[in-house]
């Protein structure tokens, strides 16, 4: 770490950067204080440290900054952020300072906001999975420890919503230490108030560490404010041994940030304006997620954003999809019709699912029971699109089977509302709708699997009397 170092004099302002001219030995994301006479003192971070000039970022209004006359301290500290289990509990900004009217944390230790993804020969395959407490997630799109599993959203729809509720209904199945990280980028102040009412009163800010950015904030906090919860997050579960699940809304608009920021440097832009280094990017934010070898914690990833126009080749989504591991979809027409959450189960993907359910993790038979109910709600589905050209009564006897089938399977199995399911209960919701079709129906079960059911269904009808 360098001395501190003040200039006298900057050579231009634009917007929210700052161009100082002559300096040495400059860091890469090292803290600025700005002093204009008559002005109190502003926070900037480097962010390019050229040969001739150097560019900073100011974090706050830089409204009657005049350049010439200002002094541009380099502290010679580069950015870091307080973590430890202390943090707990609390609401922060998106720099970690209070937010929910206490005192400034103490923490453990400060860790850089600029960490680095986790090193590829240290990880550990995913091998369990995180308990959302959402049935279209838990049961057919397992989100597993170590994963990063985005949420894709349209305008208007109920995606910070869903990442509350998550917020507050994941958990460890089994009882591990287990903590949420929440970091909302870009929301309002009626949605941070929102967030903070919701959680107090669930209970579930006590396990959790919310990093608050809001719309008015400085541009360049949106940036740093998942970096924050990531640092948190990586000291929880590498240094506790927690298992922490980060939840980060809307990453869409980190990614207008990043756009602003770029347009400000005059950078060549690519495709609709955004950066071209977008991918490496969010790359360099997504691959924070995993379990490392020798550790009894993990980081799993749940970033939320809300795809522009409803375009999924939009370039968010799009480069967002090929740094994960697969994507939860919600739908508008379940939306209009009180499907709470309207998570659509087809277009949704959870790569690694296979890694963190069936014997030991969930059920036995949870592959060939999420087949089957894919398998009976995709015929319905198709038989929706029948119905509008032959008529219900033009429909073969299965295929109105199917149709039933899915209208039930919205509303009772993916329509939960904001209530919370274990696996176990997930499993037998969707098992309850499965009895209802006759055998020829549910041709992914095998005879084991349908005798096992049978089982279990005398033994409940027997505890039951």
């Amino acid at each position: 770490m360098t001395v501190a170092r003040t200039y006298r004099g900057a050579r231009a302002a634009a917007g929210p950067l700052l161009y100082l001219g002559g300096a040495q030995r400059v860091a890469l994301g090292e803290w600025v204080t700005i002093h204009s006479p008559g002005q109190p003192d502003l926070r900037g971070q480097v962010i390019d440290a050229g040969r001739d000039v150097t560019v900073v970022q100011v974090l706050e209004e830089t409204l009657g900054l005049a350049p010439a006359t200002a002094s541009v301290t380099l502290t010679g500290a580069l950015a870091s952020v307080l973590v430890g289990r202390d943090l707990l509990g609390r609401a922060l900004d998106g720099v970690g300072g209070p937010k929910d009217g206490l005192p400034r944390p103490i923490g453990e230790a400060r860790r850089p906001l600029w960490g680095a993804p986790i090193n590829p020969t240290r990880r550990v395959p995913p091998s369990d999975f995180i308990e959302t407490g959402i049935s279209a997630i838990d049961g057919l799109n397992t989100l597993a420890r170590g994963q990063k599993l985005p949420v894709f959203s349209g305008p208007g729809l109920p995606a910070l919503d869903l990442a509350a509720t998550i917020v507050e209904h994941a958990r460890a199945p089994r009882d591990e230490p287990f903590a949420v990280v929440f970091a909302a980028i870009g929301i309002t102040d009626r949605e941070t108030r929102t967030f903070l009412e919701r959680f107090q009163h669930s209970g579930a800010l006590e396990r959790s560490v919310l990093y608050l950015n809001q719309a008015q904030d400085p541009t360049i906090e949106r940036l740093l404010a998942p970096r924050a919860a990531l640092a948190c997050a990586e000291h929880l579960a590498y240094v506790h041994g927690l298992h922490v699940l980060v939840v980060m809304a809307d990453i869409t608009h980190y990614c207008e940030a990043l756009r602003e920021v770029a347009a400000a440097r005059d950078e060549v832009p690519g495709r609709r304006g955004y950066p071209g280094y977008m991918y490496t990017d969010l790359a360099s934010l997504f691959e924070r997620a995993g379990v490392v070898q020798g550790s009894p914690g993990s980081v799993t990833q749940l970033p939320i954003l809300t795809m522009p126009d409803a375009d999924i080749t939009h370039p968010i989504p799009d480069l967002t999809g090929y740094i994960t591991e697969g994507q939860i979809v919600l739908n508008r027409e379940l939306q209009r019709r009180g499907v709470v959450p309207p998570i659509d189960v087809l277009p949704s993907l959870s790569r690694l699912m296979n890694t963190g359910i069936g014997l030991g993790h969930t059920v036995p038979e949870h592959r060939k029971w999420a087949d089957q109910l894919y398998a009976v709600y995709a015929r319905g589905r198709e038989a929706r699109l029948m119905v509008a050209i032959v008529g219900e009564a033009g429909l073969l006897p299965a295929d109105r089977r199917a149709l039933a089938f899915a209208d039930e399977f919205e509303r009772r199995f993916v329509g939960q509302g904001s209530s919370r399911r274990s696996i176990a209960e997930t499993v037998e919701v969707g098992w309850r709708l499965l009895d209802r079709l006759p055998p020829e129906d549910l041709l992914k079960l095998n005879a084991a699997v349908l005798a096992g059911r049978e089982q279990q269904r005398r033994a409940a009808g027997a505890g039951a009397t």
